[in-house]
């Protein structure tokens, strides 16, 4: 998706690393560029502009290099495009397979003691299309790659392929009549088959590493159900405006963003937020387009649209997390910018070199010809590109969004998680944290408090009602309440004149606490806010005593048991008075608490602990997001503030803190398959180039090495589509 200041360029025509650099510089010598980067494994380039620029200049400087580009297209008309050249690719290979046997057959019967040949011309018939007309890709890439003085895998194909052609045909034609020549017609044909091989299994595989962007645009509904003054029309999702009406059937998805007004159901978000279970849903709650509606009918008035939904931002921040570049990828761009020409130099040497050794032409011909083969740069480019796009797309899957590759391969490095308290490992609404009646009688102590409340929408009014339900307890009709401006509120319940407040209304009323001044004072030293329930007609008395706190999100304790195990320290960072804050972190066994800091100064505190290691902070609110721009990595919660968000390279779509060791988790596995695929690209080219010089590996065997170089190296990637947070299964 695009900006006025972004445009994404899907791309053509690229195979290796050198291509992918050489669109980049491409486009960063357009005046006006700020910066540019492509992505190998989903074909896109992201180009940020410092000045209004005409698309047209970008899609020019691409073409110049050598490549297309084109305007984003329609996510559905991308698809379609990239399944119709799959299917394209696949025809090619099975008629590239069906040429080439004929010609390796005898190849394969010599070890058993059959040696039979097909006759110089049958193999010369079997050959030419596969050379020219299967591989004429090779040819018109590498023409464009060498008219823009570079080189590329193409160029290497096409040179390899060719100098075997080229051999044989020499050879044939100036055999003597009658004699029967050493041909290698068997080696460019099969060369060229196992490369489309290995390009058709590459694309199988990236768009694997893409399902999680095309599982997501399949959530997006096309139609929906307008409700105009009671009569229900269907129509295009986008002939809907902000403030309409919509019916949610039971078993469709929410077409929008919005508001229930009517109706009560359950909503299935897993694919949204990572949610297993189905959240309820009433008037008044919000909804986001591309859940699954449960068993009830909904009207829902519609809040956001197209873009601005919840799903398109999900889309739009795993979009760009999947096109950005690591920084490990850096060292990869700086390798294939000289790649290339270092393979070309040694080809020269090895022919060269068995030429002055005494070799034949022929056979010094071959050797540069496997070298020029096996060293195609395909698994390099791929190597990092196609881990980041499945690192990415399973988190997601899971509620964890990743907006930026350096987000994901730091956060793999992190020491030290600092957390804000409120909202974050807590729920943030108070709830009853402990009661006590005099009478020891615990639930008469919450009918009478809960039959006060009635009506009030003070949060510690709704902290008691919730406990009356959730208890079941049935409450009395309120007589004559009223408010007692700082104190509480008081009214008549069964003819018992009641009041529930602070301690100024104790001691306003003549009361004393002594019966329960000791446990007043230890959950004051909690943190937790009191409220006195007193009687003041017919008896003047003390009933019992509320404390209300924060409570623990449910899967805090586990969060940091999890990085307690993995060596991760943890950190406590809040506003809070010290008793809250210590009651918190004793509870969830924090021993480094930082209590009672200014919103102003929660950056400063994350800046001097970055001297101790590498730093996550958690937060939620508007307060934290300076505290997260200044940290390694910031983790915004779900259910938090956009600015907290926008600050943060690690979005959490759900508020479970056990989403926080997940995301660590996920990072550094991605990171380990990054340094495992770029392993395993340098160890090919390192062992088989070598070989191929010496005239240990001939071009076929080249071949096949270099297509199971990149299909092994997308294939590693794969397997973190298997990884699941610890709370879910056991981390493949």
């Amino acid at each position: 998706m695009s900006s006025p200041d972004t445009f994404d360029l899907p791309i053509t025509g690229m195979t290796c690393a050198s291509c992918a650099g050489r669109v980049e510089r491409a486009l960063r010598k357009v005046p006006g560029v700020k910066n540019a980067t492509v992505n190998l494994a989903n074909e896109r380039a992201h180009v940020e502009v410092l000045e209004q620029i005409d698309p047209a200049t970008l899609i020019a400087a691409v073409d110049k290099a050598g490549y297309g580009a084109s305007l984003e297209q329609d996510s559905k008309a991308q698809q379609a495009d990239q399944r119709k050249r799959h299917d394209s690719e696949r025809w090619h290979l099975i008629l590239a397979i069906i040429l080439a046997l004929p010609l390796v057959v005898p190849m394969l019967l010599q070890p058993l003691g059959v040696h039979w040949m097909l006759p110089a011309w049958a193999q010369f018939v079997l050959a030419t299309p596969v050379q020219f007309f299967l591989g004429a890709r090779f040819y018109v890439a590498a023409f464009k790659a060498v008219k823009a003085k570079a080189g590329n895998m193409d160029l290497l194909v096409a040179l390899g392929t060719s100098a075997g052609y080229g051999l044989s045909v020499y050879q044939w034609l100036a055999a003597p009549s009658g004699s029967m020549p050493h041909l290698y017609f068997e080696a460019s044909a099969v060369v060229i088959a196992l490369v489309l091989l290995g390009k058709y299994l590459e694309s199988s595989a990236k768009r694997q590493t893409a399902s999680a962007i095309r599982a997501l645009e399949a959530l997006r509904p096309e139609r929906a159900i307008q409700v105009i003054d009671g009569q229900e029309k269907d129509v295009a999702i986008s002939a809907l405006n902000v403030g309409d009406l919509v019916r949610v059937k039971p078993g469709e998805r929410f077409p929008v963003d919005g508001e229930v007004i009517e109706g009560q159901s359950h909503a299935d978000e897993a694919l949204i937020s990572g949610e297993s279970l189905p959240v309820a849903k009433q008037p008044g709650d919000k909804v986001t387009g591309g859940a699954i509606n449960g068993e009830g009918r909904l009207l829902v008035r519609t809040l956001a649209l197209g873009s601005e939904t919840v799903l398109a931002r999900i889309i739009r921040l795993v979009e760009d997390a999947q096109s950005a570049k690591a920084p490990i990828q850096k060292l990869v761009d700086k390798v294939s910018q000289v790649f290339v020409p270092v393979v070309l130099l040694l080809a020269l040497a090895t022919l060269v070199g068995w030429w002055l050794a005494g070799a034949s032409v022929e056979t010094a011909l071959i050797n540069a010809v496997a070298v020029l083969v096996i060293a195609c740069p395909c698994a390099l480019g791929l190597a990092t590109p196609t881990a980041i796009m499945a690192g990415t797309g399973v988190a997601a899957r899971h509620g964890i969004l990743i907006k930026d590759a350096e987000a994901l391969e730091r956060a793999h490095e992190v020491t030290s998680v600092v957390f804000d308290k409120t909202g974050t490992l807590t729920s943030g609404t108070p709830r009853i944290a402990h009661l006590s009646a005099l009478d020891g009688d615990d639930d008469t102590l919450l009918k009478l408090a809960g039959a006060l409340q009635q009506g009030s929408e003070h949060p510690l009014a709704k902290a008691v009602l919730d406990v009356c339900a959730e208890r079941g307890l049935t409450l009395e009709n309120i007589h004559d309440s009223r408010s007692l401006a700082g104190r509480g509120i008081a009214g008549s319940v069964q003819e018992r004149a009641l009041a529930l407040g602070n301690r100024r209304l104790l001691e306003e009323n003549g009361l004393s606490s002594d019966a329960l001044s000791e446990s007043a004072k230890t959950w004051e030293a909690e943190g937790r806010t009191l409220s006195w329930l007193i009687e003041l007609k017919p008896e003047r008395r003390v009933l019992g005593l509320f404390a209300f706190g924060d409570t623990l999100k449910p899967g805090a304790t586990e969060a940091i048991k999890q990085l307690g195990a993995r060596q991760i320290s943890s950190h406590l960072l809040t506003g809070d008075n010290r008793g809250s804050a210590y009651a918190v972190a004793d509870a969830l066994g924090i021993t480094d608490v930082h209590a009672e800091v200014l919103p102003a100064d929660k950056a400063a505190t994350v800046v001097a602990l970055k001297k101790t290691g590498v730093i996550a902070m958690v937060g939620d609110g508007i307060n934290d997001a300076p505290a997260l721009a200044a940290a390694d990595i910031g983790i915004a919660m779900g259910g938090g503030t956009d600015v907290a968000m926008h600050a943060s390279g690690i979005t959490l779509m759900r508020g479970d803190p056990r989403l926080i060791p997940a995301a660590l988790d996920i990072s550094r596995k991605t990171y380990g398959k990054i340094r495992q695929n770029l392993f395993w690209a340098f160890i090919y080219n390192l062992i088989g180039i070598p070989l191929a010089a010496f005239g240990l590996l001939n071009p076929v065997l080249a071949g096949a090495a270099m297509a199971l170089s990149s299909v092994s190296v997308v294939s590693n990637a794969l397997l973190l589509k298997t990884w699941k947070p610890d709370d879910q299964g056991d981390a493949q």
